[in-house]
């Protein structure tokens, strides 16, 4: 019985002694990793402010990250902000549209950066004359806490295409960086009727057909009227915006390979963001039923975007279509001209 027992605790000892050994050699491994993962990285040069010469390791931030979704549901004291360095900044750079180009794939993808935060709301102040009103200090608080050396990013599609915004921006920051995503402008435009024929038939309401509504059936030529058509000429936006700030201060984001190919795009991003690249081909994978690519922060947390993306466009006339593309073609090359990029537009 005795030797029994001695055999027993001996094989408990050597047990104990290899998880001893184990973790002693995983957190030997760990710090090294660390070690080796902490790119010190010149962030915020081309930004300016308090921080325009910080640097900061990017696994911290990634650390941080975690204790910000924390904060996020709603349960921080004003000394938990003051302990974690949080603040609410004003953004450093702004996705200003287009409607259905892709503006929240956009920016839930940069949101993958460790340096980036992101408003998880439309704020709609430099668009809405009501919340302008309000004043910087109003939409200042309606950004998400960050620390200093992250950038702020919020979207609103609907600054692009009106009027005030880019003054009242510029009023803001006039340094500000300017983020367009766009489509192919009948893709779009078909992209911008599906969504408001879906809210028509969610209350049970008749909606005209969209060739009825691109079509001015008095001249049978494209009717200019029409908000999703008129959104679409890109050109005839940018060039009110190019008034306030210089083409340098835009990047434009191709929406329609942002769906096929993302990193590519991303990548570019960071580069315009003075970004240190940290967006990697892990971080997106195609998920086969929803129909797009979905995010993946990491091993834990995985997210896709809402299912009211990726709608199914109803059928048009292929002879509307090619009236569109033909009425849209002269403002797409002036586009192109304008901003450098030429995409593969029909």
């Amino acid at each position: 019985m005795l030797f029994k027992q001695q055999v027993w605790l001996r094989q408990k000892l050597l047990v104990l002694g290899s998880l001893a050994v184990g973790s002693l050699l995983y957190l030997v491994a760990r710090v090294g990793s660390l070690d080796r993962l902490q790119p010190i990285c010149p962030v915020e040069s081309r930004f300016g402010g308090a921080h325009s010469q910080a640097e900061f390791p990017l696994r911290a931030l990634q650390f941080k990250r975690g204790l910000l979704h924390e904060f996020r549901k709603g349960n921080t004291s004003k000394e938990q902000v003051r302990l974690h360095d949080l603040v609410q900044q004003l953004p450093k750079a702004i996705i200003i549209g287009v409607r259905k180009g892709g503006t929240r794939a956009l920016l839930e993808m940069l949101n993958l950066h460790p340096a980036v935060v992101k408003a998880s709301q439309e704020i709609h102040f430099f668009d809405n004359d009501e919340n302008y009103a309000k004043g910087i200090e109003w939409y200042r608080k309606k950004m998400p806490f960050s620390y200093p050396q992250q950038i702020t990013i919020e979207k609103s599609p609907a600054y692009f295409i009106t009027e005030e915004v880019p003054e009242r921006i510029y009023k803001m920051n006039s340094s500000i960086k300017l983020l367009i995503i766009v489509r192919e402008p009948t893709t779009r435009a078909i992209s911008d009727y599906t969504q408001v024929l879906e809210g028509k038939e969610r209350k049970n309401k008749t909606y005209y057909k969209f060739e009825k509504l691109a079509i001015d059936p008095n001249t049978c030529e494209v009717n200019t009227k029409y908000k999703a058509v008129r959104t679409s000429i890109y050109t005839k936006h940018l060039e009110r915006w190019l008034k306030y700030f210089p083409i340098e201060q835009f990047h434009v984001v191709d929406g329609d390979r942002l769906i096929t190919e993302p990193l590519p795009e991303l990548q570019l991003v960071e580069k315009f963001l003075n970004l240190p690249p940290r967006i990697s081909q892990y971080n997106l994978y195609f998920n086969a039923t929803r129909g797009f690519y979905c995010l993946r922060f990491n091993i834990i947390f995985n997210k896709c975007l809402a299912g009211s993306k990726g709608r199914i466009h109803p059928e048009v006339d292929p002879s509307v279509i090619t009236k569109l593309r033909k009425f849209f073609h002269p403002f797409n090359q002036k586009f192109y001209q304008i901003t450098g990029r030429t995409l593969n537009w029909p």
